[in-house]
């Protein structure tokens, strides 16, 4: 039974959008309807490809309202938690493969100032955070291997999200399950059902012409699947 799953928060990621326009690009999903502006971090080590730095999302920090949800694709990633939050994260997640001493990391994010989170790669099994799941805002679930954008969603990663929803149900806890990767009209519905509620949709918003009308219709095609 879902008890715990919140309301459809659709978080576009601007690793798909225009960089060279990227304050208009924030600006123009704000308008469109989204709840989240989500920052894919890649350092070039953890994920073969680079992307932003604090400096970065400090800037673009001034151009929305919205609140930030970081994913530090990086290694090490106790030594940034401070710069990415002082920049403007609002939510920030870390990679459990990456964190020997996870408990620790997630504390140093909430003394910070963040909302923390952590995040699973396809293969990573769900129960790695059932000693830490109470400490959690949001568990960040990939549906594609991390490093590019435009990846199709691999289905088999379903059941992780029954099982971390139903795990939250039986602590009772109010935990965010996020969802990133190949996120678009046709898989939604199945990540909603599985018990999530926050989606991240890089290519199905930004290579979309119309960004208030596809924010819309997943919202729309994820509340329709409860």
């Amino acid at each position: 039974m879902m008890t715990t799953r919140g309301p459809v928060h659709i978080a576009p990621s601007i690793l798909s959008a225009d960089f060279a326009r990227l304050g208009e690009e924030i600006q123009a999903i704000e308008r469109g309807g989204a709840d989240l502006v989500h920052v894919d971090v890649m350092d070039g080590h953890f994920v073969p490809n680079l992307t932003f730095g604090p400096p970065v999302i400090a800037c673009a920090r001034r151009t929305t309202s919205l609140e930030f949800d970081v994913h530090l694709m990086i290694t090490n990633p106790e030594r940034y938690i401070e710069a990415y939050v002082g920049a403007g994260a609002d939510w920030l997640c870390v990679q459990a493969e990456v964190c020997p001493h996870l408990d620790r990391v997630i504390q140093q994010i909430r003394q910070a100032g963040a909302k923390p989170g952590v995040v699973l790669n396809p293969h990573t099994p769900p129960n790695v955070l059932d000693v830490v799941l109470e400490e959690l805002h949001h568990v960040l679930v990939m549906t594609v291997n991390p490093g590019f954008g435009g990846q199709a969603f691999i289905p088999r990663v379903l059941p992780k999200i029954d099982y971390l929803r139903s795990r939250a149900d039986t602590l009772g806890i109010d935990l965010r399950i996020e969802v990133d990767g190949g996120i678009k009209a046709t898989t939604i519905a199945s990540a909603r059902s599985a018990g999530a509620d926050v989606f991240v949709a890089g290519s199905a918003v930004f290579k979309s012409e119309d960004y208030a009308a596809t924010i819309s219709d997943l919202r729309a095609r994820a509340a329709a699947a409860e």
